[in-house]
């Protein structure tokens, strides 16, 4: 089994209350291929410039994610600068710069295409699209934002549609459905297409709303320190749907699992600038990891 995965990779300058980045690797893409590579087999379909330093290039191959459909430019790498306040849940955008990733249509290689798995990382819905007229995903996993839900709300409702599941923070839950209560938010959303519906909520968690009905949540981890939680979503995503490709099976017991391995990437991520912890895990890290949720949330 396998997953392909489209959207960001990036040059991020990001400055926290621990510290500053300066030009690090970023991107959904490359939080979200560090993460489910733990679990499962990548293809990493995104675009970066000429520029892009090759050191990333090979930490992305030594995790084994297939690199066909990686697209070298010419131009700059996109690029994201962000500052954290005191309360690291919130930060500000200093700049964005598009540079290669304004022009990008992907093109998926044949692996990437035939992968029975797919996840459509936080990239204009119209390019969403692109992307399931090309691919034969069995089973496919989305993201999203506050500015398509704005701005592209038809595209992003098309897209929707074509979907088996949705991974989204609660506030973009609520200006999706205008409802306030997540448990209505999510009623609403799989209305339109999804029937697995995952509801972030950043320190204080997620939520997991199955087909069925069903309902899991579950506490982030409390970490001793976050040095920089940039990409903490989309490690989550590597993780959740990494465990669900692994497994072959979409099944309430198997989702909620799939949410532990997604909050244990996410909250390796923020213990490190950038990727850097997310990187480094191993199997017994992640087990580990995955015991100590286990033990929160036993009773």
């Amino acid at each position: 089994m396998s997953i392909t995965v489209v959207g960001s990779i990036g040059l991020d300058t990001v400055e926290t209350p621990s510290g500053k980045n300066e030009e690090g690797l970023g991107g959904a893409a490359t939080y979200f291929s560090l993460a489910a590579a733990n679990l499962t087999q990548v293809h990493l379909v995104a675009v970066v410039g000429e520029d892009f330093p090759e050191e990333h290039v090979t930490l992305l191959r030594s995790k084994k994610i297939n690199l066909d459909g990686l697209e070298r430019a010419a131009g700059k790498t996109f690029r994201w600068t962000g500052k954290y306040h005191d309360d690291v849940n919130e930060r500000d955008t200093l700049d964005t710069q598009l540079n290669v990733f304004e022009n990008f249509h992907p093109k998926l290689p044949d692996a990437a295409r035939k992968a029975p798995y797919l996840f459509l990382g936080n990239i204009h819905p119209a390019l969403q699209i692109e992307v399931l007229d090309q691919a034969e995903a069995q089973f496919v996993g989305l993201d999203t934002m506050n500015l398509w839900i704005d701005i592209t709300p038809d595209d992003l409702k098309a897209v929707l549609k074509r979907v088996n599941c949705l991974i989204i923070n609660d506030g973009e839950a609520k200006q999706l459905t205008g409802h306030i209560n997540l448990r209505d938010a999510a009623k609403q959303i799989q209305s339109m297409g999804p029937a697995i519906v995952v509801i972030k909520k950043g320190e204080h968690g997620c939520m997991l709303f199955g087909a069925d009905g069903e309902i899991f949540s579950i506490p982030a981890l409390p970490l001793e320190e976050v040095i920089d939680p940039t990409g903490a979503g989309d490690s989550f995503a590597g993780g959740f749907m990494g465990h669900i490709v692994r497994n072959d099976a979409i099944d309430f017991d198997t989702l909620k699992q799939a949410v532990v391995y997604g909050s244990a990437m996410a909250s390796f991520t923020c213990e490190a600038f950038g990727p850097d912890a997310l990187s480094n895990v191993d199997k017994s890290k992640l087990d580990a990891r995955h015991t100590e949720f286990r033990q929160l949330t036993s009773f």
